[in-house]
């Protein structure tokens, strides 16, 4: 709880990670937030395993952890996984709290969910300015395809006559 109350949101929030088009947290960060060993977590979830759908936890191929562990930066160059992970969804992670009761997965619970809430409106804003960059795009090429035709517009009168100042004849 320390090293979450001292480093905040950030902290948490480079603890979620993207596994099949889904934002997850392994089973291990859990349980260090929670304080409890990930054998111990792990052991709650089995025993009430029906409370874990497929939604809400995912088992990882060997694959995706090797996969997963060479995104983490803080894990030990040459470490690797004991076990095949379970990483939780946030709704996997909400359920947690009704299996592991104490007062610090409260808490933890509580910060986790703001994270996932921060990090949902960061989305929804960069896919805000994304949609309105692509309107301006769309919009720069409109104009540009106007300028254009005037301009071929303009080529081809000049190329007609002559506008403009012609010298040698004076009244």
């Amino acid at each position: 709880m320390t090293k979450l109350i001292q480093n905040g949101s950030e902290y948490l929030e480079q603890k979620i990670y993207q596994v099949r088009g889904q934002k997850v947290m392994l089973d291990s960060d859990l349980a260090e937030l929670y304080g409890v060993e990930t054998k111990r977590l792990n052991e709650q979830v089995t025993r009430n395993i029906e409370r874990f759908p497929a939604d809400f936890m995912l088992q990882l191929t060997i694959e995706e952890a090797n996969t997963l562990r060479s995104q983490i930066a803080t894990l030990p160059t040459g470490s690797h996984f004991r076990h095949k992970p379970r990483v939780f969804t946030e709704h996997g992670i909400l359920m947690l709290s009704s299996v592991l009761k104490s007062p610090r997965a409260i808490q933890v619970n509580i910060e986790i969910m703001r994270a996932f809430v921060r990090m949902r409106a960061v989305t929804a804003i960069h896919g805000e300015l994304s949609n309105r960059l692509t309107e301006l795009e769309k919009t720069v090429k409109t104009q540009g395809r106007s300028i254009d035709f005037i301009l071929d517009l303009v080529d081809r009168e000049l190329k007609k006559k002559r506008i403009g100042f012609k010298p040698g004849k004076e009244k």
